[in-house]
């Protein structure tokens, strides 16, 4: 276990109730600091943090079409590509 100096300290009540981001000056690496209670809550949950399958992967894609209004560019199809 680390033990945090009382600048950490200040800088984890000052974001309140936000997880602290913390970053490691030798890679540039940032990871998220979470209170016990908070991580055993998402353990609990069956939190997947597994890799995501094509299958996700593609169904966000078209989620995030949709949003970007990609639904109503079919008619782009219909013209002949650029060369």
């Amino acid at each position: 276990m680390i033990e945090l100096t009382e600048q950490q300290v200040q800088a984890i009540a000052a974001a309140g109730a936000r997880p602290v981001v913390v970053l490691d000056p030798t890679t540039s690496t940032p990871y998220v600091l979470l209170r016990q209670d908070v991580y055993h809550r998402l353990r609990e949950l069956d939190y997947d943090d597994s890799p995501w399958t094509d299958e996700e992967m593609e169904l966000l894609a078209w989620e995030a079409g949709k949003t970007a209004g990609w639904e109503d560019m079919g008619d782009y199809d219909l013209y002949p590509e650029k060369r």
